[in-house]
């Protein structure tokens, strides 16, 4: 039996649902990814450290990610 187009609309959207599920998980495991090589890198390197601690300053702009930066007793951000 033949799919009405309606059935056939509402596949596509589920289909493309699924696949921006998909590039949204892609996109969060590369940000967690970059972030935690970064972070470890910065607990080594002063000039990193530096670097990131200014970096998050300018571009995290709302107290609460301000707060949230300065995790692990703010040894990243000195």
């Amino acid at each position: 039996m033949a799919r009405t187009i309606d059935q056939q609309i509402a596949d596509a959207q589920a289909k493309l649902a699924r696949l921006k599920t998909r590039q949204k998980a892609s996109d969060t495991r590369r940000k967690i990814i970059v972030g935690a090589i970064v972070t470890t890198e910065a607990l080594k390197d002063p000039k990193i450290s530096k670097w990131l601690a200014s970096t998050l300053r300018k571009h995290a702009t709302r107290d609460v990610d301000q707060k949230g930066s300065d995790a692990g007793g703010g040894r990243i951000l000195r």
